[in-house]
């Protein structure tokens, strides 16, 4: 890799390391959220309560100098709580803009599933097209604007399910489970040393605005094969007929993944490669990022509910039977 890359592949890894300081054995998730910065994409962080989700976006922000808003989303939210609207100013006899909390360049919003169906679509706009209309007028958003978050399942009660075009616009969706029982044992007595002698490095600022659009186009120039880059193709395209390579599964699928997936497979395993310290893509990148990229963006069919067959078990059978270059 060039001096330069080989500089911000320093800088991201240190930023690793700040979040490992208070988030023990989430590896994967301290990695994906990472990816996200990098490839330049939103994120959905899915687990139950007391899995560190909010924790560990509150000290990705903090090693970042960047602008940063948590939005606690609930059933009474409302589209302009976000958004921000034109309020009418008495003395000046005018309406003015104030701006939402969406004008930020890293935006936590935490239990998305929590808000009705109407405030979840009002972040599409910003999501896709990094800007907020109101009254007419466009107001655009940072270059460095990323949406993180989190969710708990479904099943949990007082939740309400992400319309599908909001999802397909989350370039990976992260699923947590309960650490393992050594883990856990570590976050207790990280948490009681923590409290008796508080750790002054928690606002440490590793990177900046300038460091993060150096990255991604330091990724943008990690090599893919043509190889690679049809096995991506091949591999989205199984979501959508599965058949080819798996005739069991095509009465389970009601639909796949969109082109957007093969952009955003390509995109992570680039930025996955790129933390790894190469500048080009193998197979294990893409394999390794799959799971994330496609999970949320395939609808299972009622005969795969009826069978119990999982999103997860679905896309580890495509990986297994689609020839890897």
């Amino acid at each position: 890799m060039s001096e330069s890359s080989t500089s911000h592949h320093q800088r991201f890894a240190a930023l690793r390391r700040h979040i490992q300081q208070r988030i023990i054995g989430q590896g994967r998730l301290i990695e994906r959220l990472i990816i996200g910065i990098i490839a330049d994409g939103h994120l959905l962080i899915e687990g139950l309560p007391g899995l560190a989700k909010t924790t560990a976006v509150h000290t990705l922000a903090s090693g970042m100098n960047l602008s940063f808003q948590r939005i606690q989303f609930t059933p009474d939210l409302i589209p302009g709580d976000i958004t921000g609207g034109d309020i009418f100013l008495a003395q000046q006899g005018e309406f003015k803009f104030i701006e939402g909390p969406i004008f930020n360049q890293i935006i936590l919003a935490d239990e998305i599933n929590r808000a009705p169906p109407k405030v979840q679509s009002a972040l599409l706009e910003a999501m896709q097209e990094r800007q907020v209309t109101s009254s007419g007028v466009s107001r655009p958003l940072s270059d460095v604007f990323i949406v993180v978050a989190t969710q708990n399942p479904l099943d949990h009660e007082g939740t309400y399910a992400l319309p599908e075009a909001q999802l397909d616009r989350f370039i990976m969706k992260i699923q947590l489970d309960y650490p393992e029982m050594e883990d856990e044992l570590s976050i207790l007595r990280h948490e009681t040393q923590r409290l008796r002698a508080p750790d002054d490095k928690a606002s440490e600022t590793i990177l900046n605005h300038k460091d993060i659009i150096e990255a991604r186009k330091s990724v943008n120039h990690v090599f893919i094969s043509e190889l690679l880059e049809r096995y991506i193709v091949a591999l989205v395209g199984a979501t959508r007929q599965p058949e080819k390579y798996w005739p069991a599964a095509q009465a389970w699928i009601s639909h796949g993944a969109s082109p957007r997936a093969t952009l955003a497979l390509a995109r992570c395993a680039r930025a996955l490669a790129f933390i790894r310290q190469r500048d080009f893509v193998e197979p294990a990148d893409i394999r390794d990022i799959a799971f994330d990229v496609l999970n949320h963006r395939i609808g299972l069919s009622f005969n795969a509910r009826a069978e119990n067959v999982k999103i997860n078990d679905f896309i580890a059978g495509l990986l297994e039977r689609i020839p890897v270059p």
